[in-house]
């Protein structure tokens, strides 16, 4: 099995107490009480994860309260979102409940180059 393609379950009769930190895919069936960042996140209808979720990509299909962040993220109709929402790519079925802001995530590095070189013409 190549490095790349592993991944790693969280069954649904698991509770976690703690932050995880993963650089596999993570699919969670579980319960998860503290932060989670991964490359890739699938949650399962039944999950519940109370904490921020930080990942490349996501697919979100059970409870949340916490913020999420990723570049590519799926809420699911299933999802129940409590908390702010960050990302570059977004998809939302019809049905899933956010409570919570969307924003697309921040590109600072675009913002400061606009007032570069205004007073060099002196």
């Amino acid at each position: 099995m190549a490095s790349g393609s592993t991944f790693s379950v969280i069954g649904a009769d698991v509770v976690i107490k703690g932050d995880i930190s993963a650089t596999a895919d993570l699919h969670v069936d579980g319960t998860i009480e503290g932060d989670i960042k991964c490359a890739s996140l699938v949650q399962g209808e039944s999950s519940s994860i109370n904490g921020a979720v930080t990942a490349e990509s996501a697919r979100m299909a059970g409870k949340v309260s916490g913020s999420i962040t990723a570049r590519e993220l799926v809420i699911l109709k299933s999802a129940r979102i409590e908390g702010d929402v960050h990302y570059d790519a977004l998809t939302i079925e019809q049905g899933a409940q956010v409570d919570g802001r969307f924003a697309p995530n921040a590109r600072q590095a675009v913002k400061a180059v606009p007032s570069v070189g205004i007073e060099a013409a002196e």
